[in-house]
């Protein structure tokens, strides 16, 4: 299959053939070696591009004027490159994520104490807590005159020397021409999308792993499992009303914007196991591997199951080992065994499973 990749071409443009359905896709490609442009017609088109590109600055009351003031003292998560940078600066982290946690993790040893860090809510990760860390409220305003930060509780930090906003990032699709219904509108979430898949009004047009808090691999797998029966022709999908609706539900039951893609545990393993139940109703084709079912996606039972409930708590241990992490090899090196722990979940009914 390698002859099929091309490498070193950029995708300019994406476009859809008509306004139907089954559309097929034209594609405006630019050769980065010889500039030589080039267009082709693809009967569906599978968008993998990931979507931590475009950072997302929140609009918070004076940051704009706070940036002017005092360039280049602003900046996000996507741009960190060492902590060292930061010696002996007084740093606001704003945002307790994953960056977040990793950042100023990395930062403790060589800003000014207390780092500080800024969460509007609690962290699904989790931090030992730390005298060299002081964990703060949202944001509310930016003070440009003191080079300060206003935060919920009204307290104010002054004379600030570095912003690190680890927010996350926009969808952006800059190569996808505009479609009808919008895909895009203010980068929080893909619109009118089946099962975190599929464009619904025209479903030749599909993405992987727009879902966030999740395990990406496994996702991209099982996802890529129910696109090939699809796109074979051997699973239909269901009708555009029936797409839509699912849609809009699962907008109001998540609370819509940013969080239409977010699937904390347990939502990201049991959407897996959904996607292999799905998968898994495809038509048999004689000829293909596991006795014509094809190529099989994940399934996650306990152990997945428990390494993904456990992973915040892991990666936090496993953080501040330090240097010494790059020797641990197993859970256990961590201090986690699973079968109590498995044990306690099945008891409690938990998991599904």
């Amino acid at each position: 299959m390698e002859h099929l990749v091309q490498h070193c071409v950029q995708v300019t443009s994406v476009a859809p053939v008509s306004a139907s359905a089954s559309t097929p896709w034209t594609l405006k490609t630019l050769n980065l070696k010889t500039n030589i442009e080039q267009e082709e017609v693809y009967d569906a088109v599978i968008i993998a591009n990931g979507h931590f590109i475009t950072p997302c600055i929140p609009a918070i009351e004076g940051v704009s004027e706070w940036n002017a003031m005092h360039p280049n003292l602003i900046s996000h998560a996507k741009y960190f490159r060492r902590p060292s940078s930061y010696t002996g600066k007084k740093v606001l982290v704003i945002g307790n994520s994953a960056s977040g946690l990793d950042i100023s993790t990395q930062l403790l040893p060589y800003c000014t104490p207390p780092l500080l860090w800024s969460a509007r809510s609690a962290s699904h990760y989790s931090a030992s807590p730390s005298p060299l860390r002081a964990n703060k409220p949202q944001v509310t305003r930016f003070l440009p005159a003191t080079r300060a930060v206003q935060f919920a509780d009204n307290t104010t930090e002054h004379a600030i020397d570095a912003v690190i906003f680890a927010t996350g990032y926009l969808y952006s699709l800059p190569f996808l021409s505009p479609l009808t219904p919008p895909l895009i509108t203010d980068g929080t979430h893909l619109q009118n999308t089946y099962q975190h898949l599929f464009f619904a009004p025209q479903p030749t047009l599909s993405f992987l792993v727009l879902a966030q808090r999740v395990t990406p691999f496994p996702t991209a797998e099982a996802q890529s499992a129910v696109l090939a029966r699809v796109y074979a022709g051997r699973l239909p999908l269901p009708a555009l009303p029936d797409m839509r609706a699912w849609s809009a539900r699962t907008y109001q039951e998540s609370g819509g914007g940013r969080n239409f893609h977010l699937m904390p545990f347990p939502k990201d393993a049991n959407y897996i196991n959904e996607l292999r139940a799905w998968a898994d109703e495809a038509e048999l084709r004689p000829g293909l591997a596991n006795e014509g079912r094809g190529m099989l996606g994940p399934r996650w039972g306990e152990w997945e199951f428990w390494c993904r409930e456990r992973f915040p708590v892991m990666r936090r241990v496993f953080v501040e080992r330090g240097v010494e992490r790059h020797g641990v090899r197993t859970m256990e090196e961590l201090g986690f065994g699973q079968d109590e722990f498995i044990k306690e979940r099945k008891d409690k009914g938990e998991w599904g499973l």
